[in-house]
Parts: C-alpha cells; sequence; structure tokens
C-alpha cells in the first residue's frame, strides 16, 4: 500500500468513527436523556486529556521554547470572543436556536482533526508501520471523544440526526490534514497549531462542559459523572506514550 492509499483509507476510517453516536439512536428517547449528562462528563475529560497530555506536550516539544504558550493563550482567547458573539447573536435569536457550544465544539474538534490528520499523515509519509500505530492510538481517543461530543451537540438543543450529521462533517478534516501533509511532504512545519487547539479545548471543557455537569442532582449520578470525567482523562494519559 502507499502511503497516499493509506492516507486516504485512516481518514475515510476515522471519520467513519463519528458515526458511532448513531448506536445511542437505538435507545429509548427516555433512557438517552439519562446518558446526555454522563456523556458531556467524558467529553470534558477526553478534551482536556488530549489537550494536557497529547497537544500540549507535542506543541512544547516541537517550537522553540516558550513559543507555545501564546498559542494556547490565543487559542483561549478566540475562543472566549467567538462565543461572546455567538452568545449575542443567540439572545437577538429566535427561541430554540442551538446554544452557542455546538458551533464552539464543531470548530474546536474540525481543528483537532485537521492536526491529527496532519500528524498521522506525515508519520504514514515516514514510514508505513509508524502512520498505522499513529492512527490507532488517535482512534483510541476518537471513539470516547466523539460519543461525547455527540452528546454535547444533543444536549445543546440539536436534534441526535442533525448532531450526528455535522459530527461526521467535522471528523472530515482529519482526511483534509492528511492530504495537506502529503501534498506538503513534510516541508512545513504546524505545529503552532497544537497548542493553538490546546488552548480551544481547554476553553469548551472549562467555560462550556463542567458547568452543565454541576445542573445534575443527586450524589449517584454526581459519582458517576465524575468518574466518567476521570476516565476520559486516564484514558487520554494512557494513549500519550502510544500517540508519539
Amino acid at each position: 500500500m502507499t502511503a497516499l492509499a493509506a492516507i486516504v483509507a485512516s481518514g475515510l476510517a476515522m471519520m467513519s468513527i463519528a458515526l458511532i453516536g448513531a448506536a445511542v439512536l437505538l435507545l429509548a428517547p427516555t433512557r438517552f436523556e439519562r446518558l446526555v449528562i454522563p456523556l458531556v462528563a467524558l467529553a470534558a475529560g477526553t478534551l482536556l486529556g488530549s489537550a494536557l497530555f497529547h497537544l500540549l506536550p507535542q506543541g512544547v516539544a516541537r517550537l522553540p521554547e516558550g513559543a507555545a504558550w501564546p498559542w494556547v493563550a490565543a487559542g483561549f482567547t478566540l475562543f472566549f470572543a467567538f462565543e461572546m458573539l455567538l452568545r449575542r447573536r443567540h439572545s437577538h435569536g429566535e427561541p430554540g436556536q442551538a446554544r452557542p457550544v455546538n458551533q464552539l465544539l464543531l470548530v474546536g474538534d474540525g481543528v483537532h482533526n485537521l492536526i491529527g490528520g496532519l500528524a498521522v499523515g506525515g508519520a504514514f509519509m515516514t514510514d508505513l508501520r509508524l502512520g498505522l500505530a499513529a492512527w490507532l492510538a488517535a482512534a483510541a481517543h476518537e471513539i470516547p471523544q466523539e460519543l461525547g461530543d455527540f452528546g454535547v451537540l444533543v444536549h445543546g438543543g440539536w436534534s441526535p440526526r442533525r448532531a450526528l450529521l455535522w459530527n461526521f462533517v467535522s471528523a472530515s478534516t482529519f482526511l483534509v490534514g492528511g492530504l495537506i501533509a502529503y501534498g506538503l511532504s513534510r516541508n512545513a512545519n504546524p505545529a503552532f497549531l497544537l497548542p493553538f487547539a490546546a488552548g480551544t479545548f481547554i476553553y469548551i471543557a472549562a467555560s462550556d462542559l463542567i458547568p452543565e455537569i454541576w445542573h445534575q442532582h443527586g450524589v449517584r449520578r454526581g459519582l458517576l459523572n465524575i468518574c466518567l470525567f476521570a476516565a476520559g482523562l486516564l484514558l487520554l494519559y494512557m494513549t500519550q506514550n502510544l500517540a508519539h
């Protein structure tokens, strides 16, 4: 298999993972409603884990000393401003509009998938076995993250089918990133995108997702959400060595 074929196949496979939320559609509406906040908790953990254990360490390692942190701040600040604009528009819009977290999550996930595609594509250009190992590590944390993202989009006001469609569209940037890596043939350095994406993920998890978990009452449900949040962090921590 050529490097280009491997990049295209890995991109399509990653996009198919975004459809994992379809399994939730088989559940009864009342049962699905009980799963939404736990999925939000899982998404918060995986987003923070991806930022802290994958994106930030690699960004710091690949950029000159001290250069990564302004990009983290830029990502965080840009999404803060982006959400302010969306909320302003939302406050003057029609009732029933989707909440701003949906757009923020899709943009952040699109950037994250683009970076993942660049990294995996570059690995395939180096060695097919290295590319496969990088893809498996990426897929290991995309599965819980995509499930969590699906729950966030539904919780943000979208129908399950609309959430599934846009989650799939957001995942398509992984293939775009892989093709860009192939075209550039390792002559460009996209490392600044790593801390930038980390900043966006930290903002979404801390500002939008974690506060939603507080709204659910009950000790047992609260403990479940904390465990799922911790599980998302732990899974990303356990896969960091595989990805690097």
